[in-house]
């Protein structure tokens, strides 16, 4: 059997299989194209950053296995994979001593301005008083994100004799202690560190998190380090105050493409690296060994736990799912977004025969930032590495929601627990959430724009937030506000035409005086 690594992979990876029996051909000087045209009978393939596209995918027709020695699989087209019966796997977790270690470099070399100091030495100058450094000993670092390389960093760190605060959505206070770091909150962290380092994942919910306001609370000389993902930091943020005389250090190693060009970063970094995180050979080995092992269990022992693309029973339906991943984020929302300890959801009906399958739905939509297109096992050990208790029930023997399920996601907020609760179905094709705490028979479908409010129920009300949304342009395409009499409060349900703003959101709560107010779009 044959794999192929077209790729600069340690020579590790190729020596395992091979001893495993495997014929190996490793090239990273020839074109991919080539490569392929070379060896049609490739069944398994190793890559890094390579893009395997369809074509690349229907050049090789005995390929059963593509293995991305890294985390992100951006550079496969692995739904077409799928598509091809051809399965997709990852080796996440080989690099982040990398990068924990590239923070630690970071630091050391813009505190001791390593880079300038050589090249200026070089050219015959001695700018020995110009240089004058600082210590990272005993400094305060703030780290956002307590996830593999997060907590290796804390480590790395203690060395160092630092004062770490730490910042996580999904760990609970003891667990970052327990980590070594002192639990804080984001705004803290900004006002109070010498040094904070990213962590965090990318995508639309970390988008410009570290915006004008959190970079205006950072001390004069502070030190800001990016090596999570590009888009983080809101950079034209950090150019003004820069611009107006605040003075940050800023240490990059993230960009919109991997790729030889003038970087954006550029005008406003202090260190601009290419993407130097993984690039270690330790961390080359650590990925090349556990691709290798990964394809040699997959062949002999068809071991699949690592498949990131694996195919769901032809006969469970695709809404089914989809209503999972909207539940979870419907319940998330629900429940204030506060940190997550533990999510149980109870199967109904004939979905009890395939719950497994939507652990990874439940984990996108109930976890933001959370990786997608995970395997069953590799989304129970994500839930895991967030610190969160993941639990399918049996259902009761007295309760019928024919093919229903119920997701119960418990929160903490200020030391205390509370329950977040939704039930939700399918109807005609369509997901629907039929229960919102106490609120039942809904049958709010969960697609388009939804604003939520609850309040105490009083007359008037939705004729207020009718008008609100009048003014505000946005047309009200369907909506319901029932009444939870022991509670005395109104749960309104409203979809409408175009998404309403956070600043929208605000106004109309304030103006009901609203216990619960967000606004999603499924």
């Amino acid at each position: 059997m044959k794999i192929l690594i077209p790729t600069k992979l340690d020579k590790a990876a190729a020596a395992t299989m091979a001893a495993a029996g495997y014929d190996v051909v490793q090239n990273d000087t020839t074109p991919l194209a080539e490569l392929i045209s070379a060896h049609p009978d490739t069944a398994g393939i190793i890559v890094r950053s390579e893009k395997i596209t369809p074509e690349i995918i229907d050049a090789l027709p005995a390929l059963k296995c593509i293995i991305r020695a890294g985390a992100g699989y951006d550079n496969i087209d692995y739904v077409y994979a799928r598509s091809k019966n051809i399965d997709v796997m990852n080796t996440p977790g080989a690099n982040s001593n990398a990068v924990a270690e590239e923070v630690i470099a970071m630091i050391l070399a813009a505190y001791r301005y390593i880079v300038p100091a050589d090249t200026t030495t070089r050219a015959g100058e001695w700018n020995k008083k110009k240089y004058m450094g600082h210590e990272l000993t005993g400094k305060t670092v703030g780290i956002l994100g307590l996830g593999n390389i997060g907590r290796l960093l804390v480590k790395r760190l203690q060395g160092f004799e630092c004062t770490v605060l730490g910042y996580d959505h999904f760990l609970s206070k003891q667990r970052a202690l327990n980590i070594g770091a002192t639990p804080t909150e984001i705004d803290e962290i900004f006002a109070n560190s010498d040094i904070i380092s990213l962590h965090v994942p990318g995508g639309p919910s970390t988008k410009n998190l570290i915006n004008a306001e959190l970079i205006g609370k950072m001390k004069d000389g502070a030190l800001l380090i990016n090596c999570s993902r590009y888009g983080v930091v809101d950079e034209d943020a950090l150019r003004a105050a820069k611009a107006a005389g605040k003075n940050i250090i800023y240490c990059t190693d993230v960009h919109p493409k991997d790729t030889a060009a003038m970087q954006p970063s550029a005008d406003v970094a202090d260190l601009l690296l290419p993407h130097l995180g993984a690039n270690t050979k330790e961390a080359n080995k650590k990925a090349a060994l556990k691709a290798a092992r990964q394809m040699v269990d997959y062949f002999t022992s068809g071991d699949t736990s690592c498949v990131i693309n694996g195919e769901k029973p032809k006969d469970l339906n695709p809404a089914h799912l989809h209503l999972a991943t909207m539940l979870g984020k419907l319940c998330y929302h629900t429940g204030g977004c506060k940190p997550i300890r533990k999510v149980e959801c109870t199967f109904y009906n004939n979905l009890r025969s395939y719950r497994k399958w939507f652990t990874p739905w439940i984990l996108e939509g109930a976890v933001p930032g959370a990786e997608k297109g995970l395997m069953p096992a590799a989304a129970e050990a994500s839930f895991r590495e967030h610190g969160i208790v993941f639990k399918a029930r049996e259902p009761k023997d007295d309760k019928q929601y024919d093919d229903a399920l119920t997701l119960d996601i418990f929160m903490e907020e200020n030391g205390a627990q509370h329950i977040s609760s939704v039930r939700g179905m399918v109807v005609d094709g369509v997901p629907v959430v039929s229960r919102i705490g106490d609120f039942d028979h809904l049958y709010a479908a969960l697609e388009g724009n939804t604003l939520v409010l609850r309040y105490n129920d009083r007359p008037g009300v939705v004729a207020v937030i009718g008008q609100a949304l009048s003014l505000a342009g946005i047309n009200i395409e369907n909506m319901m506000a029932p009444s939870h009499h022991a509670s005395g409060t109104s749960l309104a349900i409203i979809k409408t035409d175009k998404p309403v703003s956070p600043q929208q959101v605000q106004g109309i709560a304030s103006t009901i005086d609203a216990s619960l107010a967000f606004a999603i779009s499924m």
